[in-house]
């Protein structure tokens, strides 16, 4: 099953700029008010949510053949990261087609995905079709920044709207990874919590032709250092275990748990799946301190990316302040939980068996995030998560670098796959 809608969709809301530059200042609401319309149109009933003026969400539901299954949630954002027209082949929210692939901010990361959404359920109203579980669609604000106006407003003030869901899928899972003349489709079971630091070091403010052994600058730069080139330690996860086992044998390559950086090495460019995943991490993003050549400032700050494997949280935190020591302090600017998925679920097995059934021959393995998605606001609500977005890609096509790049872009064949690929996966 294809649908002839879905380039029209992704072209569409590709052409609606929902830019979220982070600062409290998205605009949503005109995608979410054409994804109601495209409902609507389909006889589908939606509830648009606005949580603060132009920062808008969309949740529908359509009932199953057997309530006795629980529903599955199927969620994408609806706003995308900035892009600067300047640096790119084509305008980035024209929606142009061009060599088979269609081209804008968003067409991966994720109006693909949105479209591909509305283009099953809207082939469901045209051929008179349900699923057998109730599907529970949501379109999201701010994914981008900290989902306060989008899954985090839904799961703290509309919890009913996902009453009984005990399942979910979204971005970042299911696409084609090519590797050694092999197709691997990694799906999400599981992601890195979110931990992004803000670091305080306050000194004695002075002329900057005087000694000064209580600098803030000083302080701040060894601290910052530290958290760079600290060598985190390896913590091997069930779910990055499931997908180094995985990947191994779809490469056919010896897999050494007792020696897991070796092993990965031998993975060639799929070591990109599971490197990131292996430990924590502390990247320093920001800093901020002075304002003038000679004067010795009395506060310095700094931001670190901080991201944190499932169940270490405890030993992230411990480590991050011995890092800084005595002299700066740390809070979070942001945190978000670490989610992990069964990769042996039944779910899983049902969404492998859909990707294989489009392209015989591939492998699908887990993997664990690297970063995160709405999955990790949902999860509050007992929402397992897995990261299923199915597009079947060529292999000189770097899937990974489209995300938040310049000139991001998907063949159209690849949504027309994707959409057959959750057609069957949800109907069965």
């Amino acid at each position: 099953m294809a649908d002839p809608d879905v380039l029209t969709l992704a072209a569409d809301l590709i052409r609606i700029d929902t830019t979220n530059p982070g600062d409290g200042t998205g605009r949503e609401r005109p995608a979410a008010e054409y994804v109601a319309e495209k409902l609507a149109e389909a006889g589908i009933d939606a509830t648009l949510i606005e949580s603060a003026p132009n920062r808008a969400n969309v949740v529908a539901r359509i009932t199953g053949t057997d309530p006795g299954r629980a529903p599955i949630l199927v969620h994408g954002h609806l706003d995308v990261v900035p892009a600067q027209a300047a640096d790119w082949s084509v305008h980035p929210f024209s929606g142009e087609v061009r060599d088979g692939m269609l081209w804008g901010r968003g067409a991966i990361d994720m109006k693909g995905m949105d479209a591909m959404m509305l283009a099953v359920v809207r082939a469901w109203a045209r051929e008179g079709r349900r699923p057998p579980r109730d599907v529970v669609l949501a379109f999201t604000a701010d994914e981008e920044a900290s989902a306060e106006h989008g899954s985090t407003w839904l799961v703290t003030k509309h919890a009913d709207l996902f009453e009984g869901v005990t399942e979910g899928i979204s971005e970042s899972g299911g696409y084609t990874f090519h590797v050694g003349g092999r197709r691997l489709y990694p799906v999400g079971a599981g992601e890195r919590g979110t931990a992004w630091l803000k670091l305080t070091a306050r000194g004695r403010a002075g002329h900057g032709s005087r000694v000064n052994h209580d600098n803030a600058v000083a302080a701040l730069a060894g601290a910052v250092h530290r958290l760079a080139t600290y060598e985190w330690p390896l913590r091997l996860t069930p779910t990055v275990r499931a997908s180094i086992e995985g990947i191994g044998a779809a490469l056919g390559v010896p897999v050494d748990l007792a020696d897991v950086d070796a092993t990965v090495a031998r993975f060639g460019p799929a070591r990109v799946l599971v490197d990131a995943v292996l430990r924590n991490s502390t990247n320093p993003t920001m800093l901020s301190a002075g304002y003038k050549v000679n004067v010795i400032p009395e506060t310095a700050t700094a931001y670190v990316d901080g991201r944190v494997v499932p169940d270490a949280r405890d030993e992230f935190e411990a480590v991050v302040s011995s890092l800084v020591g005595p002299d700066v302090s740390w809070e979070y600017e942001h945190a978000e939980v670490a989610l992990s998925a069964d990769p042996t679920a039944p779910a899983f097995a049902a969404m492998a068996a859909a990707l294989l059934a489009e392209d015989p021959g591939a492998h699908v393995v887990p993997y664990c995030m690297a970063g995160g998605t709405d999955a990790k606001q949902f999860s509050r609500l007992g929402i397992t998560g897995y990261g299923f977005s199915p597009l079947r890609l060529p292999p000189d096509l770097d899937y990974s670098a489209l995300f938040h790049g310049v000139d991001e872009r998907v063949p159209v064949d690849a949504l027309e796959f994707g959409v057959r690929v959750l057609d069957r996966f949800l109907t069965t």
